[in-house]
């Protein structure tokens, strides 16, 4: 593939880092407005995520753990402020 064709996006923490390389016309498909890979990126990281938790919280067998309750409270807290409302407007789904 062509450079072009590509962008490369690196994920750091203190502990590791990871690169993702993804396709430049798809970025360009999901980007509202002038939103760069970075962002378009870290919105659909967001909402796996939320949906991920979600999904531990309210939708698997037994009873849920303290840790998973509170992970889940903490997500859909950042959630709503990265995006300004809630997984459960922009899902359509809420329990």
């Amino acid at each position: 593939m062509a450079e072009s064709e590509t962008v490369t996006l690196t994920l750091d923490t203190d502990e590791a880092t990871d690169e993702l390389e993804v396709p430049t016309a798809l970025i360009e498909m999901l980007a509202e407005g002038n939103e760069s890979p970075p962002e378009v990126v870290g919105d659909i990281a967001m909402f796996g995520l939320a949906q991920r938790i979600h999904s531990a919280a309210h939708h698997s067998e037994g009873e849920v753990s303290d840790e998973i309750a509170d992970a889940e409270e903490l997500t859909l807290e950042l959630f709503e402020e990265r995006f300004g409302r809630s997984f459960a407007e922009l899902a359509g789904h809420s329990h």
